[in-house]
């Protein structure tokens, strides 16, 4: 990987007793600190592996292991090497020798293509509405189709291909320090495409479909107009147009995100030409003279087929409840089980053609485009500002050393950083690019004191830092479901001591991870449409005993939960289906009651427990405050409106109290579809369009109380 700000801070190195490179530095700041290199070096995971569950045979076939050791390379630097000339004058021009040297393939018989079509011949067979059985000339309709072909099938000129390249790249230098792709993946997508597969589409060009509604944009995560290019791909396959396609999910990240309007009015607006030219002009303009520029990491996860995918995803279906019916009787107290199905939660609307398709076949592109937004975002590199940004919102005094402690924690989790090189250098470029939310305060000679700034600044570090909770995710939810069931037997401020002492049975925990991941939204999960609640629980128990918060507590009497060897296979396990099981050990909870769990007495363990349970706070806090609101809020009111009115009403909480990290409009519009999918806010329509009101059974202060204290538990204050 390439070193960030290579060339531009020298070090001396000299060798020290631990064999690692190190050296002593003077920063701008007046401070001597020691550089080091807190990475694992070649033993960096590689991530983004497609599913073993529903593409078993893309998984073993479109992968090699030589693949992971071709290492980084940045996409936007050309130099002397990739040009077939050298010399002095070649280094200064290699961007634009490297443009000239391009093959651009020619575009052949694309016109002929398009008319042979099948949606073409039936428009000039009178099959669809408006073809040539509805009075129109067959000869006019064909030519009308051939001019407007000549207008958007137009060959580029060469000439301007390259010079519109080598513009590209330079605007590219200007805006990133660098662009790092994983060369084994570039190797993998490519050998993908010429294996499995005859061609990718028919006119074997790439597609393609961003499926994540940009940065700054309110609404569900999944893109609706995403999902439905995701359907066009489906039905390609279904019906033969193209036998095969293969699906690469593409992750994004960014040190800070290029500007984006985040203002709730115009978030929603499409990105036209116009508005593309004004944000480009926008970029350069804030970026002339600025020497700090942010590095972007583009990473490809392994391909898979369409194909297989439609053929296999179908037996991991099953039945689904939604939320009201699946929490609303726990948070009112009706009821204590939970019952055993999973969450129907779907935020993102069917539009367009898709509405066209049966109910099965809109099911599988949900639940495919969901499969590749989850693929995506589990692969995302971690960037460096989103480590300083979680570092500096929880108060972390040391910053060298925590810094590299949460990178080596990320790695060891199986998640890649997009970042390299000495501590001294990432610090450096982290706290530049946050210099606008942060205070730089000198204490004493030598020592340098970050502190967020209020307001604002400590919502930007937030959400930057929610980069973060996927990696943890996991740790996050179990901690936060450990706080639920300690909070009504110690009190809430206890010493962590006092909560060691309490027995955790397997069985109280697993109701307590599938209460929260109930109550959690989907598009914050992304949990794949083949993993079952059940084995995501086992999962998260896991991964508690893992990081050693939980550690298993032997009751007398009871077998070792070690000892496998006297294990006896029901006849229910063996006719169980893969995605039903609950426990490696058993096919139901009944080998559960007998097992229990203390928290560790390690002392990394408070800490790291509170650390967990913040990762989730802003947004339970959020959904904690909205409960409140149900009291003062004004409805009905139309859904928009109410977000605003929420919104507006966490701003003053958070001026009152100091909790900046909720005043977020993405968690207020995320609480007010939470509550409507529990039942607390209902929908109607009306002549000005749908309005919200409250529903009767939350009408009561009574209920409302109950369902502020179901939410608050599971926040560690």
């Amino acid at each position: 990987m390439a070193t960030m700000l290579e060339g531009r801070c020298q070090t001396q190195p000299r060798s020290s007793p631990s064999g690692r490179e190190a050296s002593l530095w003077s920063s701008g700041f007046g401070m001597k600190l020691e550089a080091v290199t807190p990475f694992l070096g070649k033993y960096r995971p590689f991530v983004g592996r497609c599913c073993q569950t529903c593409t078993p045979k893309s998984w073993e076939s479109l992968f090699h292991r030589s693949i992971t050791d071709l290492g980084f390379c940045n996409v936007i630097l050309v130099k002397e090497e990739n040009t077939r000339f050298r010399g002095w004058l070649v280094r200064r021009l290699c961007y634009f020798l490297w443009s000239l040297e391009q093959h651009i393939p020619p575009c052949q018989d694309v016109p002929q293509k398009i008319m042979e079509s099948t949606g073409v011949q039936n428009l000039l067979s009178g099959r669809v509405p408006g073809g040539t059985g509805e009075g129109q000339v067959p000869d006019l309709v064909k030519k009308e189709v051939q001019r407007i072909l000549g207008h958007i099938q137009a060959p580029p000129r060469p000439f301007l291909v390259r010079l519109f390249s080598w513009a590209l790249l330079r605007f590219l230098n200007c805006l990133f320090l660098n662009v790092q792709l994983h060369k084994g993946q570039m190797k993998m997508v490519q050998k993908a495409a010429q294996a499995v597969i005859e061609q990718l589409l028919v006119s074997g060009q790439p597609l393609l479909i961003f499926l994540e509604e940009p940065p700054g944009a309110l609404g569900p995560r999944l893109s609706a107009l995403g999902q439905a290019w995701v359907g066009f791909v489906v039905q390609a396959v279904q019906v033969g147009i193209v036998p095969d396609a293969l699906l690469v999910p593409v992750a994004v990240t960014y040190d800070l995100v290029p500007d984006a309007p985040c203002d709730i009015d115009h978030a929603s607006a499409p990105l036209g030409l116009w508005t593309g030219a004004l944000a480009v002009l926008r970029s350069l303009w804030s970026r002339w003279g600025c020497s700090h520029r942010i590095c972007s990491r583009v990473h490809l996860a392994q391909p898979f087929s369409l194909q297989e995918y439609i053929v296999s995803a179908r037996s991991c279906w099953g039945g689904r409840q939604t939320l009201e019916q699946l929490l609303q009787p726990i948070v009112l107290g009706q009821c204590t089980a939970v019952p055993d199905t999973e969450k129907e939660q779907e935020w993102t609307p069917i539009t367009g053609p898709l509405l066209a398709l049966k109910e099965e076949d809109q099911l599988l592109v949900r639940r495919l485009s969901c499969h590749v937004l989850s693929a995506s975002v589990g692969s995302s590199a971690v960037m460096s500002t989103a480590i300083m940004a979680t570092l500096l919102l929880f108060k972390h005094q040391k910053l060298l050393g925590e810094f590299s402690w949460l990178t080596e924690e990320i790695l060891l989790r199986g998640f890649d950083v997009g970042f390299s090189g000495q501590l001294r250098s990432l610090l450096q470029h982290s706290l530049s690019l946050l210099r606008a939310h942060v205070a730089l305060l000198r204490i004493r000679q030598g020592d340098l004191l970050v502190v967020p700034q209020p307001g604002p600044g400590l919502t930007h570090l937030a959400q930057l830092s929610a980069e973060l909770l996927p990696v943890f995710l996991s740790e996050a939810v179990g901690a936060c479901a450990v706080r639920g069931l300690l909070a009504g037997r110690v009190p809430p401020q206890g010493p962590w001591e006092l909560q060691g002492i309490l027995l955790l049975s397997q069985n109280e925990l697993y109701r307590q991870i599938l209460l929260l991941m109930h109550l959690l939204p989907q598009d914050l999960l992304l949990l794949k449409p083949c993993q079952s609640s059940y084995c995501y629980c086992q999962e998260v128990l896991d991964r508690l005993i893992q990081c050693g918060l939980l550690v298993a507590e032997e009751t007398p009497g009871s077998r070792p939960a070690c000892d496998t060897g006297r294990q006896r296979l029901s006849r229910k396990l063996l006719w169980k289906p893969s995605g039903d099981f609950t426990d490696s050990d058993s096919d139901d909870f009944g080998e559960a009651d007998g097992r229990y769990f203390r928290l560790s007495q390690q002392s990394h363990c408070p800490d790291f427990f509170l650390f967990l349970c913040r990762l989730l706070s802003p947004l339970l806090k959020a959904f904690a405050q909205a409960a409140a609101f149900l009291r003062q809020g004004q409805l009905p009111d139309t859904e928009l409106g109410y977000t605003e009115q929420l919104f507006q009403f966490l701003q003053a909480t958070a001026q009152e109290e100091g909790i900046f990290e909720c005043a977020d409009p993405k968690l207020a519009i995320s609480a007010v579809w939470t509550f409507r999918d529990l039942g607390v806010l209902q929908q109607t329509p009306s002549p000005a369009g749908p309005r919200l009101h409250l529903s009767p059974t939350f009408a009561s202060l009574d209920n409302q109380e109950k369902l502020e204290q179901f939410i608050r538990q599971f926040i560690c204050s």
